[in-house]
């Protein structure tokens, strides 16, 4: 099971990766110096969770691109070539 989705557009910034891993460690840092090592734990293997997921096994997906449709040329003669034009009086042809 997967818990981050390493192929989301969020993940693609260098910094962000940088940062979810800064602060899940030094989120760390804190519970053990305050005490806590039980948070301290849970802390540090979510920070060594998302370094394996956003730096060990990363590998970004180019992002993906529609084709560009072209028109026909017979296409291009628009709507005012198959309207019907009226005459003077305003009677159409």
């Amino acid at each position: 099971m997967q818990l981050i989705d390493p192929n989301h557009p969020a993940y693609r910034r260098l910094w962000v990766r940088v940062a979810i891993v800064a602060v899940c460690f030094g989120w760390a840092v804190v519970e053990f110096v305050t005490g806590d090592p039980f948070w301290g734990v849970l802390a540090g293997g979510a920070g060594a969770y998302s370094f394996y997921i956003l730096f060990w096994t990363f590998r970004p997906q180019p992002p993906a691109t529609e084709p560009v449709v072209q028109p026909d040329a017979e296409e291009e003669e628009g709507p005012a070539a198959t309207a019907e034009k009226p005459s003077k009086d305003g009677q159409a042809e």
